[in-house]
């Protein structure tokens, strides 16, 4: 067994994507193009639109934000409630007021519809 530090003094900033006030911290891999990351924004951070280039499964975990998909609508997304967003779906993420969200991407995911 491992323990894993995930909390913002191991977090990197994110620089693509015209993002600001966003870390990140990359917390595994494998085979078959599989991410994970714990996302830290500051209040006001975003990270901006671009292309998504995995299956990409987006869990708040802490604070709330907005999550903006191909139409450009801003949803509003809380501690316990997740976006999805489809490979090659072009989309953004951000808050108002700060947010902790983990990022699960994964070459061709899908999630369970309800």
């Amino acid at each position: 067994m491992e323990l894993i530090d995930f909390g913002p003094s191991r977090a990197v900033t994110v620089e693509r994507f015209e993002s600001s006030g966003t870390r990140s911290v990359h917390l595994g891999f494998g085979e078959g193009e599989a991410h994970v990351y714990v996302l830290h924004f500051d209040a006001g951070g975003e990270i901006g639109r671009h292309e998504a280039g995995f299956g990409q499964l987006f869990l708040v975990v802490e604070g709330s934000g907005w999550v903006e998909g191909d139409r450009s609508e801003r949803l509003p997304l809380e501690a316990g409630q997740a976006a999805f967003f489809r490979r090659g779906e072009v989309h953004a993420k951000g808050t108002a007021t700060g947010m902790v969200a983990v990022m699960v991407q994964v070459s061709d995911l899908d999630v369970l519809q309800e």
